[in-house]
């Protein structure tokens, strides 16, 4: 079968290997047009299969030759270049508000959670990497607020995977204040996240320079994407993952940007490349990275490859994310109260 080579365009500031304006990407060098991808960091090793599986099934539907530029960086920073006039066709975000703002910047649509699964194309769970054996003995978010232990996670202010990490690590608090009877379950939980970030080592741009970090010898423990991890085990890291008994459910969400594809003419192609995302072929291939699915009858398929910790919970759990948006993240929120000591 012939495969197209696919053209990895540095744009949006992608891994910092030059630039190449989207505005002048709609045609290949050969005539074909070209989709132009913005991503989160942390789903690049899986697109790398994904595009070329969609460029040959394209080929095949059509007739027509398709290419690809893509840029990955940390969901926000993404975000905020897109709708400061980066023209990608599509994007792969780590988190609903980020997607959030390219509705209210008028790029997205605001039915983009109609389609299929609400708009998402993966899921994950936070979890914990440690060194090889665990030498730390860490068994649960509690840990991490030992003073022998030091932590990485992002920084919530660029990356979503942070933002992430940080619900998990509130919500395992109030977790705990509701089964231990605390009268002010928020209290105990901001506390419990105070106590955790004091132990942190490293607050990097994105969820993939964290684990760079890590690898490099940075920590003794990262709070990170299940999928990460077993993206690197794979890989032949040698890591241990937890899985905390309590947890937060990650869901990216995917979306065509339709003023963008629309200018340049790539609409048809953005609207098929995200509905692929949700075909069976690109959740296997997304399972074959560690993620999650989206998918009810391959999540039943793959139980045994992803436990579900028992104290597992959602956004809702925390409100929901204008609620989890303002009460932590806010310049008056929870957030910025434990990066001030207040």
């Amino acid at each position: 079968m012939l495969l197209l080579p696919l053209l990895s365009g540095c744009l949006g500031g992608n891994d910092g290997n030059g630039s190449t304006s989207a505005a002048s990407a709609a045609a290949g060098s050969s005539g074909e047009r070209t989709l132009v991808i913005g991503a989160y960091s942390v789903v690049k090793d899986a697109m790398a299969d994904l595009l070329p599986r969609f460029q040959q099934k394209w080929l095949e539907e059509t007739g027509e030759r398709i290419s690809f530029q893509e840029s990955y960086e940390a969901s926000g920073t993404q975000a905020r270049s897109i709708a400061g006039g980066f023209e990608a066709d599509v994007t792969l975000l780590a988190l609903e508000g980020d997607m959030d703002k390219l509705v209210r910047s008028g790029l997205v649509s605001k039915g983009w959670k109609d389609p299929a699964y609400n708009g998402m194309v993966t899921r994950s769970i936070v979890v914990l990497g440690t060194r090889a054996g665990n030498p730390k003995g860490i068994r649960d978010f509690q840990d991490l607020t030992r003073e022998d232990v030091k932590v990485l996670y992002p920084n919530p202010k660029t990356s979503g995977g942070a933002q992430w990490d940080i619900n998990a690590i509130y919500g395992a608090g109030l977790k705990q204040a509701e089964r231990q009877g605390e009268g002010n379950p928020e209290a105990y939980a901001k506390t419990f996240l105070e106590q955790v970030h004091r132990n942190i080592e490293s607050l990097d741009k994105s969820g993939r320079a964290s684990m760079a970090a890590f690898e490099y010898g940075v920590g003794d423990v990262i709070v990170t994407y299940e999928n990460e991890l077993l993206a690197r085990i794979a890989k032949g890291v040698d890591y241990d993952i937890v899985i905390p008994d309590d947890t937060i459910l990650i869901e990216n969400p995917a979306a065509v940007v339709e003023t963008y594809a629309a200018k340049r003419g790539t609409l048809d192609v953005a609207e098929a490349f995200i509905d692929y995302l949700r075909s069976a072929e690109a959740q296997e291939v997304f399972v074959q990275h560690g993620f999650r699915p989206v998918a009810q009858e391959l999540s039943e398929e793959t139980k045994e490859q992803f436990p579900e910790p028992p104290g597992l919970f959602d956004i809702q759990y925390l409100g929901g994310w204008d609620h989890v948006r303002e009460t932590l993240y806010s310049k008056r929120g929870i957030w910025y109260q434990v990066l001030a000591g207040i």
